[in-house]
């Protein structure tokens, strides 16, 4: 089991953690990731720190693919891979119906097909075996719309391309973990439980890969969760450095009736807590919602308290299929202890 770092997307100044990314870098850590959601984007933030680096990979988590069409997600993905020296990871994702029709002011129907499509799309630029032309329910390249003038035609890209970039997919989902096991290269999950995984995503990602075919398995999926790491000698210390990250997710992401992250707190056997959080988050007694959550769960997707219990706890990572943790963390002090923890079990 390898470690990368998400960096998540800023709120308020920018300021990228420069020196931790180096430091990772240095330490041989496997790749960093950046997020975006309606502020700061996932790609100048991975340039910036891309050409401040040697070695590690760069990683989108995610790039909206509502935001941008297949063929600018291409280049984009392309663009860095070649700056980068064959670096990028390109991690793709949805978001959420709030963002993507409130923020992108686009559709969010049809997701599963959407995904589906952009992915087979921006594989085809990829591999630059000829033209591009593609027929689907949601995208048509040329376009050949009502309005369409009739000048569109196909084209290749200019720039060449390494076929095999890593795609990536975000999802939470039965449905959506199926699909990212079947066109993806990995997933991107955000609160994965490995003490749930055999019950919880085991059947979605088999049910992925036998439609994959080709023999394609876990052993050949990068599972690459993102994972909130507090290292304290007070358990309680850490607890409460994560309640109000889970409290916005669990109470305030989404609307009481499309909540993805709630949803996924009662599959794990959450149910009185998800439903109490959300009441208070929405109901703006947001200190109460934090203080809701419990321990338990906090435990089950994150790992922290004392070096010693971080270590014992980081067995049943490496007992699961996960092939890539990615540390949320914050601080060079954090991640040189996760580096020789992670060491010792190697």
């Amino acid at each position: 089991m390898r470690l990368g770092i998400m960096l998540g997307y800023a709120a308020g100044r920018l300021e990228l953690p420069v020196a931790l990314v180096q430091e990772a870098d240095r330490l041989g850590v496997f790749a960093i990731w950046t997020a975006e959601a309606y502020g700061s984007d996932a790609v100048a933030p991975l340039a910036w720190l891309g050409a401040l680096t040697e070695r590690i990979h760069l990683g989108t988590a995610i790039m909206q693919m509502p935001g941008r069409t297949p063929a600018n997600t291409a280049m984009t993905a392309m663009t860095l891979n070649q700056l980068s020296g064959g670096r990028f990871l390109l991690g793709l994702g949805l978001s959420g119906p709030q963002v993507v029709e409130g923020w992108h002011g686009v559709s969010y129907a049809r997701p599963l097909a959407r995904t589906r499509e952009y992915v087979e799309i921006v594989r085809a630029i990829f591999r630059r075996e000829e033209r591009l032309q593609y027929d689907g329910s949601l995208y048509q390249i040329p376009y050949a719309g009502e309005d369409a003038t009739g000048l569109g035609k196909p084209l290749k890209s200019t720039l060449k391309a390494d076929p095999n970039i890593p795609i990536y997919l975000a999802a939470l989902g039965p449905k959506n973990v199926a699909l990212a096991a079947e066109i993806a290269d990995g997933w991107l999950p955000l609160f994965f439980s490995p003490a749930k995984f055999d019950e919880i995503y085991r059947p979605a990602l088999e049910e992925g890969f036998a439609r994959a075919g080709g023999g394609k398995s876990l052993e050949s999926f990068d599972l690459a969760p993102m994972v909130p790491v507090v290292i304290d000698r007070s358990l309680d210390a850490c607890y409460n450095a994560l309640r109000p990250m889970l409290a916005l997710y669990i109470g305030g992401m989404g609307s009481r009736e499309r909540n993805f992250y709630n949803d996924l707190a009662v599959r794990y056997g959450f149910e009185q807590a998800a439903r109490e959080v959300q009441d208070l988050y929405l109901s703006g007694d947001r200190f109460a919602a934090m203080s809701a959550i419990p321990g338990e769960l906090i435990d089950e997707v994150a790992l922290v308290g004392p070096p010693e219990r971080v270590r014992e706890r980081l067995q049943l990572w490496r007992e699961s299929p996960v092939r890539t943790l990615n540390m949320m963390i914050s601080d060079v002090d954090t991640l040189r202890a996760m580096v020789e923890l992670a060491a010792e079990g190697a």
